[in-house]
């Protein structure tokens, strides 16, 4: 399980870069933001995957025009996750422009945040999109995990839909690895397509190979 206190110190270190000076503790919204991770009916969208992309982030900081506002966007992006539901996104994007404002982000600031966080939907920033390059291949640098991670990973998420009957799980779960194999580039960023690219479309293939039978 990811370190919480660690996890504060990082929200409280990205929030303070972010915002101006006299804004409210950052502490209630760390909490608040760490209570949703760590909801019980999670397993792998859990404060170990926000712990996970916010180190990605780290690694690809120097490819974003605002890092910062990419940390929080990390923050937010499945800060309202539930499995049976298909607008998370939309619901933590607003979750963003309800709380950033409070916590003393610019109006700029904060519609950046959401933006970033409704991405995500769909993992296709465009070519000048620096922030949504860099949000998106940290968020599915996963799929180029070594093989005992990355099955590891797939079994937690159907955990997740433990309420999807199987044969339907597979038949959804296909579909979405071969919307991601159909994109020319999952990764966007100068060392996602050097480093993750190769090992996530083996991961892919793997698993699409596996759904068939």
């Amino acid at each position: 399980m990811a370190d919480l206190d660690a996890l504060r110190t990082r929200w409280h270190d990205t929030l303070e870069r972010a915002r101006g000076t006299g804004a409210p503790d950052p502490a209630p919204y760390a909490d608040d933001l760490l209570a949703r991770w760590s909801e019980p009916q999670r397993r792998y969208h859990t404060t170990d995957h926000l712990a996970a992309v916010l180190d990605r982030v780290d690694v690809l900081e120097g490819y974003a025009d605002d890092p910062d506002l990419v940390r929080l966007a990390a923050w937010f992006h499945d800060a309202v996750y539930l499995p049976d539901r298909s607008e998370n996104e939309e619901r933590s994007a607003r979750l963003a422009e309800r709380a950033l404002p409070e916590a003393g982000l610019t109006p700029a600031a904060t519609a950046e945040v959401a933006r970033l966080v409704r991405l995500t939907v769909t993992h296709a920033p465009g070519d000048e999109d620096a922030n949504g390059q860099v949000l998106c291949d940290a968020d599915l640098a996963i799929l180029a995990a070594p093989p005992a991670a990355y099955a590891a990973y797939a079994a937690a998420v159907r955990e997740e839909y433990a309420f999807v009957p199987p044969d339907a799980f597979r038949e959804g779960r296909a579909a979405v690895l071969r919307s991601l194999a159909d994109l020319p580039r999952l990764f966007r960023t100068p060392y996602g397509e050097r480093e993750w690219e190769g090992p996530a479309r083996r991961n892919l293939a793997a698993e699409l190979a596996g759904t068939a039978r």
